[in-house]
């Protein structure tokens, strides 16, 4: 698995530069150029479906922050660095939740509860994704009637569906992370408590707890739907912008199923390759150009970087600032 990550990294770095090539660069320069810098525009445009995400987390933080301790601003930033660790770093799928539930123990003592929330809410953006992906199915099949592509993406979202729905069916009402640490001392003895840092009864409860709750879970997943909307913005500007206006169900339709390719191939590191493919082919079925569609696809690579490098120099800022601070206590 270890071979395995890097290797599709290549693999992606490859077919990026394979769609370069095909495309070339000086027709993707003069793209560029035309928009010109109103481009960095979309970089703090970001921060407003960042916003609704950010609070579609603080709903569900409700019961375990109840004096706000973690304000919006700091979650905002917690949630800039999620992302940026998720689609910037190679790491696992899950890392910027991880990152997300170490950093919330600055203002949130109950670590167990905030990793309840997190899995929800991870649990959450997989239900909002799939509903996503099938309006931007809906939206395509009405730009482009009868492409195979889609009915082929179609397919594949129907067969993947039983998963999810199985995974909230056993973390409602199982006893997951119970039993793994149960599973971890058996194997590691002692160690195995430090193999598996939570409380496994205390997380399960506190899983139970928020699925009790189906007026906060429905609150949580419009914030994070709305989020999904006003993001395909992003695509709809950019476009504007290259010279190649769509219409905003186009650009949703393209935003959304580009997101579920992105998604389905979550072992390929950052989606490197595979997010810009996604982006020539669903825009060339919306009509897009192959020059502007890659276009499009650099422009939101380089919104990716150019907004979440920030994010993650801040959190080594942030790390280092506590290490020395242990440091100093120590002395």
């Amino acid at each position: 698995m270890k071979r395995l990550v890097p290797l599709l990294g290549v693999a992606g770095l490859l077919l990026l530069t394979g769609l370069i090539a095909h495309t070339g660069w000086p027709a993707l320069r003069q793209a560029l150029a035309h928009a010109g810098w109103p481009l960095l525009l979309l970089v703090p445009a970001h921060l407003l479906p960042l916003a609704l995400d950010t609070q579609a987390w603080r709903v569900l933080l409700g019961p375990v922050d109840p004096n706000r301790g973690a304000g919006f601003g700091f979650l905002l930033w917690v949630a800039a660095v999620r992302e940026a660790v998720a689609r910037l770093l190679p790491a696992a799928g899950v890392g910027g939740e991880v990152v997300g539930i170490r950093l919330s123990r600055m203002r949130i003592a109950d670590t167990t509860a905030v990793a309840a929330t997190v899995i929800v809410e991870v649990l959450i953006t997989i239900a909002v994704q799939y509903l996503f992906c099938g309006l931007g199915i809906v939206l395509m099949l009405h730009v482009t009637p009868g492409a195979s592509q889609v009915w082929t993406l179609s397919a594949g979202l129907a067969l993947s569906l039983p998963l999810p729905f199985f995974a909230y069916l056993l973390l409602r009402h199982g006893a997951v992370f119970a039993r793994i640490e149960q599973w971890a001392i058996q194997l590691f003895g002692d160690q195995g408590r430090l193999a598996f840092p939570l409380n496994g009864v205390q997380l399960d409860a506190g899983l139970h707890r928020l699925f009790a709750q189906p007026g906060r879970l429905a609150q949580a997943l419009l914030w994070q739907f709305a989020g999904y909307l006003v993001g395909s913005l992003e695509t709809w500007l950019a476009l504007a912008l290259l010279g190649h206006p769509a219409s905003l169900e186009a650009a949703l339709a393209i935003e959304a199923l580009t997101q579920a390719m992105r998604h389905a191939t979550f072992m390929v590191p950052g989606g490197l390759g595979v997010q810009e493919a996604g982006v020539v082919l669903f825009g060339h079925l919306a009509g897009v150009g192959g020059e502007a569609a890659l276009a499009l696809a650099l422009v939101k690579r380089a919104r990716e970087i150019l907004f979440g490098l920030p994010a993650l120099l801040s959190w080594q800022w942030v790390e280092a600032r506590v290490v020395r601070q242990a440091r100093s206590a120590q002395s």
